[in-house]
This record gives structure tokens, sequence and C-alpha cells, in this order.
């Protein structure tokens, strides 16, 4: 990892690229705009809107996180991205409805002309959608080619230095590392040969790492979580992250849950349901693709409540997850959750949570964050796995062997003391023995 001195800057327009331009990617794209214009302010966003303590509480070196680190400002940011539908970034947030009409016809010229580039897609890994704008190539190596040239002759046409790469399309099924996952001589011949373990989100990480491009992982697939996309990355000295965007009712999770571990409250059964409406939630109807978010959802709490180390308190909890599909809720995802704690001598208790949210409104801001944080992490030389963005994942990724942190208050510390290390700052340990020693 470089630090301070040695991280490449920022200057020059910073391409971000999506595969999946529907509701979530459409709500970043124009969140984004609409604040380089003054309509709004990009609130959720750490980059944005957060600050960083420096040194010791005494001396008040509070300063804005993108003032701190040298991230890519919003006014040299491009949009661009792959989706099975030809709806340009305009049309496909109107029907999407989670921006106001009014704010979207405000940007509508900017958001035009972000128009869909042809989609690599496999109805045998996204159920219950389908669309015309698809490539049509012979092998997914020739899939992977042409995604390769997409990239190349998009950074040409708006004249980028650089581009990151964030997947913001829809779950894919759940899929288990095969043994053409395992090396990248196994994985480029699999691409040679249409291997049917090869899901459409790995042909966009491995164009996107051959590209020299960061990829982000915004869903529960598999994708980059294989020793083949890792050996590749580390090989071509590319971040990659992932995994599945924390929002929603798995962000109240790695709230609620650290909060009752630290009281050492116990937790007979969490049982979690959810209804939305929109194309995630039609995929996710589908038992196939429910299962890879279902997977997703379950890690979150044993990471956080640790049931080996804690076995009165965690060892026989119940966990369910529910997801249903619900049109008219359309992006207003609810959520509901039936948590029963016990504690002191094992008296009961009930907490009861009903979560009205707005799913890309949560995911925007994480988007944009996951975006410049890669590409800081691309100046910075840090290749491989970015395990210091487990912050914004709900299945984050780490080294083989190592367990994720899924606190998201150790999370927070992680990606802080990090952004410190970059800029040569001391780390913070909250120690704070030194005020009362002399």
């Amino acid at each position: 990892m470089k630090t301070k001195n040695d991280i490449k800057n920022a200057n020059g327009k910073l391409g971000i690229l999506t595969p999946g331009m529907g509701a979530v990617a459409t709500t970043f794209m124009a969140g984004v705009i609409a604040a380089n214009k003054g309509l709004g302010k990009p609130f959720g966003s750490y980059t944005q809107m957060g600050k960083i303590r420096l040194g010791k509480r005494t001396e008040k070196r509070n300063v804005n996180v993108k003032d701190f680190v040298p991230l890519a400002p919003l006014d040299n940011i491009v949009f661009g991205g792959w989706d099975i539908f030809t709806d340009n970034a305009y049309e496909s947030a109107m029907n999407a409805k989670v921006l106001e009409k009014d704010l979207l016809n405000e940007i509508k010229d900017e958001l035009s002309t972000i128009k869909p580039m042809k989609a690599v897609f496999n109805p045998d890994f996204v159920k219950n959608i389908d669309g015309e704008n698809v490539k049509k190539e012979a092998t997914k190596m020739d899939e992977a080619k042409a995604l390769m040239a997409d990239i190349e002759n998009f950074k040409k046409e708006n004249g980028l230095d650089r581009a990151v790469m964030i997947w913001c399309a829809s779950t894919e099924v759940y899929t288990e590392p095969n043994e053409v996952h395992l090396s990248v001589e196994k994985f480029e011949k699999a691409l040679e040969e249409n291997h049917p373990a090869i899901a459409p989100s790995m042909v966009y990480a491995y164009a996107a790492i051959k590209s020299g491009v960061p990829f982000g992982n915004g869903a529960p697939n598999l994708t980059v979580d294989t020793p083949a996309l890792v050996e590749l990355a580390k090989r071509e000295g590319v971040a990659i992250s992932g995994k599945d965007f924390k929002t929603g009712q798995t962000l109240m999770k790695t709230i609620l849950g650290p909060g009752f571990k630290t009281r050492l409250l116990g937790i007979e059964g969490w049982f979690s349901t959810n209804i939305l409406g929109n194309r995630d939630g039609k995929v996710l109807d589908n038992a196939d693709s429910f299962k890879t978010k279902e997977v997703s959802k379950l890690s979150v709490l044993d990471s956080v409540l640790e049931p080996e180390e804690y076995p009165e308190l965690y060892k026989d909890m119940y966990h369910k997850v529910r997801i249903n599909y619900y049109p008219p809720k359309g992006d207003d995802k609810e959520s509901w959750d039936q948590i029963d704690i016990f504690g002191w001598l094992g008296y009961k208790m009930q907490i009861k949570v009903n979560f009205l949210c707005k799913d890309s409104i949560l995911a925007a801001p994480v988007v944009l964050d996951l975006a410049l944080f890669m590409d800081l992490a691309q100046r910075a030389e840090m290749s491989g796995i970015q395990e210091w963005l487990s912050f914004y994942y709900k299945s984050p990724q780490t080294k083989p062997g190592l367990p994720p942190l899924h606190d998201i208050f150790q999370q927070k510390i992680k990606l802080e003391n990090t952004l410190r290390y970059m800029m040569d700052e001391k780390i913070i340990n909250y120690l704070g023995l030194d005020y009362y020693e002399e």
C-alpha cells in the first residue's frame, strides 16, 4: 500500500460503470447529478458528509473525509453501464418510481445521455426477468472480450483517466465454488468452454480486472469471491471487494446485534420478513435467487454474536429470514423483525422493529462511497481484497480462512484507521489512559 505522498492524485475524469441500470444505479446517478446542480445533498454518503477525527480528542481535529483523503470530486464523474433493457437512465429512473418526477425532469438532459450498453445475460442465473439488449457472443470468453472493448471505448469516448465497476444488477441463483473457480488457468479455460458454473457477474468481474478496473460486488453472488479472481486481481494489481450492499433490514441487524451482545442479552429467536415490489423483488421471488440472498442475510448474526463463544446466550437462537415479492410496494421495501431476547435470570423480553425504507435511497450512497474508495485503493496500489470496505457489505469478502467482521461499529473503526494509515496519521485505539495517568 502506498501512503500519503505516494498515492496517485485524483486528477481527471473517473468513470463509474454499473452492470445493471435499474432502480439502484439510476437513483445513484441521478443523486450525484442533482447534488452537482445544487438540487439536493448526498445524505448517507460517508465520503461526502462524513467527518474523521485526527489525533487526540483534545486537539479537536475533526475534518471532512473528502478533504482528508484524495477522492475524485463529484463533478469529475462520468456514468455508464450495461442493462438487458434499452431504457436510458432517465427512462429507467422514471419506471423505477424512486425519485420524484419533478426532480428527474430537472436533470432529464443529463440522465437521457446515459444509455445502457448491451449486457451479458444468462437466464439460467437470473430468473423471472428477460430483456432484448443482450450480447450474442459464441463463448463466455468472447463476452468478456466484448465487455473489455466496451470499457476501452467508454474511456476513450469520455476522455476518462480511470474507471471503476460496481455491480448493481440482480441477484444471481445460488452458486457453490467449483473446480473451475480454483485458479486463473482453470477459470479462463472454463470461459472458453462455456462452462455452466461461470455466471455473468464473473464475466463482468474478469473483464474489469483484465482492464485494470476495480470491481465492487453489490449483490450476494459468488462473483469475485473465488480463488481464481482473487489471484487474477493480485496478479493484475486491481482492487476488488464484496459482497451484497448492506441496506435495510441487515443494516438494522448490524446495529442492533452488537448492542445486544455488548450488554450480554441473550436471543431466543429473530424472525425477519420483507416485502418489496421492485425488479430485485421479482428476481428474488425465484427460490434459487432467494437462497443466495438468504445465505448472505443469515450469516450476519452468527458472525456478530459468536454463538460458539457465547453458547448460553446465542447457541440455540432460531433465525429465520423471509422475502416476499409484492408489486404494489415498488421500491418502498418494508421489513418486520420479531426479536425474542432474555436478560437477568433468564427473564424474557421482546423487541419489534418495523422498518419502512426505500431500498435504492439506502443503496445509492453506498454505491458512491464504494466507487470513490475503490478508486482511492487503486491509486494507493492496494490490490486484491479490500476488507476495510466491509462497512458497506452484508457478507464482507476476506482472505480465505479469515472470519469477517460484521459489527458495523468495528467496521467503521477499521475503515477510519485505514484512511488514517494511508494519510500518515496516528491510528486511534480509543484507550485514552494517557488522559488520566501522569
